[in-house]
């Protein structure tokens, strides 16, 4: 069953680089999802696409893939800039705020 290795990017909704320093393992789904007719929920009979396996190196990650015989293919990251400003949320709620407050 082939496998991806990739390094997840930041989340576009936060100006945080959280759980973005390691690399991750993902089986491909090996077949389509159903849709429950009773409760409309899906389901799948491929157990393998819920494994998600983190490692700190892209290295450690293929060592494992080659030791378990999976074909794995590695994409490369896709860096995003972090956004972090000097003063942060608490930088809105300052009493020496210069800029008027707007949502």
């Amino acid at each position: 069953m082939p496998a991806r290795i990739y390094k997840p990017s930041r989340n576009a909704m936060t100006s945080g680089t959280a759980k973005t320093k390691y690399w991750v393992l993902d089986f491909t789904p090996a077949e389509e999802r159903d849709i429950d007719p009773l409760m409309g929920w899906t389901s799948s009979g491929d157990t393998q696409s819920q494994v998600r396996m983190k490692f700190p190196t892209r290295e450690a990650a293929l060592a494992y893939a080659e030791s378990k015989g999976i074909d794995a293919v590695v994409l490369p990251p896709h860096r995003r800039k972090p956004n972090v400003r000097p003063g942060g949320y608490g930088d809105n709620f300052a009493p020496n705020r210069r800029q008027v407050w707007t949502h």
